[in-house]
């Protein structure tokens, strides 16, 4: 039977318009998988047996198509031959290839297979497109595949980068691309647009279900348009490279939609995804982020926190301990990175500027207690009721991801690394966000209530010690019945002292009588 598979398709693939092998019906036990045309498939991959992909009944008005394969974590192989080369496949967790289409051509062939030694759960569609639909990675010069759909992605603690290939204009079957690089005019694709888009899944869910479901949303332009945030729009004369903050355990996908607005016409890059950490890391893999030392730190801290959301105002050296706590350490946090390290706003362009930023972020921390420099004591306890019961979010944060948390760390980031000015900055505002707002607003207006209600005819601060100092000294001078009115001034109790002291080492005097007798 096996053999006469194999027949059928060597006569099939031995006709006009047929690319790289013939169509068979088969399922992924017997190693053919077949595909249509905007349907995803699921299918498991295994490291012994690679698989034959084959796709028929080909629209005539199809020029090319984009297969593209998607897995959570483990890499699969897809290539146009059995034979693997660095320009005919690619080797990733999203990953695509455009097939050229011939005349007459209404069937394709591809090979799938996997390295993995454990199974390997995946998603794939083929994407069809007109003649007139751009190409994406159509002008390629950077990576190996000859026109690569591909999105690069890289990160690590401070930012993720995606890179990705020009796009060329569309053409016919049997014609000639377009040029590249000959001439910037208007019929060239120096006219197309890309707009980078980016999508958040829920928060805390690394299932691969929920990610082979959601990449089904970013995979289409529509679905694209319809679902993801629109970051930014490059044109042809920006470079192919955008950057992120990343969002340590929380799922992002990204992707790209190249648009000729001469014709009003678009297609689609293939979709990428990152949760910035490692599935398969052995410590401090996605499934575990945040240290037991680091929960234990943010969780007294958050203790802390509470007792100087609530009474902080009254005990005042507790709060500026706690608060010098803070900028000290953040302080020596950052400089000690920045040494050791020397290699991290909104989403406005101009704050993308270093010295836009910071005299902005100055100016807005030094404003605020000049409003309230009237009130310095409300003043006080607003800052007692805000930070303090911030300082329960980031034990949230270290528990459970929340956004929240970025709005201290993108600060952090940007004083760490000086690439992160580059970063895009949006992060997702979902169902736990909501929640612990909620739970941050409620504490911070219960304490602020509290301290303000109980402070309200007492001394605005407690008084300076100097001045405790002095105030005491003149009772003691005025109040003659307080014993220490009778003690004796400093100076003299000094030479008190001194006196006591020399009696110490002198020698002591003989007994009996000192004096000559009297004749």
């Amino acid at each position: 039977m096996g053999l006469l598979r194999l027949l059928v398709l060597a006569m099939l693939a031995s006709k006009p318009g047929v690319t790289g092998g013939a169509e068979a019906v088969g399922n992924a036990s017997e190693g053919l998988l077949e595909f249509s045309v905007g349907k995803f498939r699921y299918f498991e991959l295994n490291r012994p047996f690679p698989e034959d992909a084959i796709l028929r009944h080909i629209s005539s008005n199809v020029s090319f198509l984009i297969f593209q394969i998607h897995s959570q974590y483990q890499n699969t192989t897809i290539s146009f031959s059995k034979t693997l080369l660095p320009n005919t496949s690619g080797t990733g967790t999203d990953k695509g290839l455009v097939f050229i289409l011939r005349p007459e051509q209404s069937m394709c062939t591809l090979y799938l297979q996997t390295l993995d030694a454990e199974p390997v759960q995946n998603m794939a569609i083929p994407l069809s497109y007109s003649e007139r639909d751009p190409i994406p990675g159509g002008c390629n010069l950077e990576f190996d595949l000859d026109i690569d759909p591909n999105i690069y992605l890289e990160y690590n603690f401070f930012e993720t980068t995606i890179k990705f290939a020009p796009a060329n204009l569309g053409y016919a079957r049997g014609t000639n691309p377009p040029p590249c690089d000959i001439g910037m005019e208007r019929d060239s694709r120096w006219r197309l647009l890309y707009d980078v888009y980016q999508y958040f899944l829920p928060e805390n869910d690394l299932t691969e279900e929920g990610l082979l479901k959601h990449l089904q949303r970013m995979a289409e332009v529509p679905q694209v348009k319809a679902n993801a945030i629109k970051v930014v729009t490059l044109t042809a004369n920006d470079k192919t490279t955008v950057s992120f903050s990343s969002l340590r355990g929380q799922g992002v996908i990204y992707n790209i939609v190249v648009r000729d607005p001469f014709l009003n016409t678009s297609a689609a890059y293939v979709p990428a995804h990152t949760y910035a950490c490692s599935f398969a890391a052995v410590e401090g893999n996605c499934s575990s982020l945040g240290r037991v030392s680091t929960k234990v730190f943010f969780t007294l801290f958050a203790l802390l926190g509470l007792f100087i959301c609530f009474f902080g105002h009254r005990f005042w050296k507790t709060e500026l301990f706690f608060i010098g706590f803070i900028f000290m350490g953040l302080f020596f946090y950052i400089l000690i990175t920045r040494l050791t390290l020397v290699k991290y706003d909104g989403n406005l362009k101009i704050f993308h500027d270093d010295g836009v930023f910071w005299v902005t972020f100055s100016c807005i921390a030094v404003l605020i207690p000049v409003v309230f420099m009237g009130c310095l004591r409300i003043l006080n306890i607003l800052t007692c009721g805000l930070i303090g019961s911030y300082s329960v979010v980031l034990a949230f944060d270290s528990y459970l991801y929340t956004s929240l948390s970025h709005i201290t760390l993108n600060v952090l980031k940007r004083a760490l690394n000086m690439d992160f000015h580059r970063a895009f900055t949006n992060v997702p505002f979902q169902t736990n966000d909501f929640i612990i707002l909620a739970v941050w607003g409620m504490l911070a207006v219960s304490g602020i209530t509290l301290q303000i209600r109980r402070e309200r005819g007492r001394p605005f601060f407690p008084p300076h010690p100097y001045k405790l100092w002095k105030r005491e000294r003149e009772r003691r001078v005025t109040n003659i019945l307080d014993p220490s009115y009778h003690i004796p001034p400093l100076r003299e109790r000094l030479y008190g002292r001194i006196a006591q002291i020399k009696e110490l080492f002198q020698k002591e005097q003989p007994a009996g009588e000192r004096t000559p007798l009297l004749l």
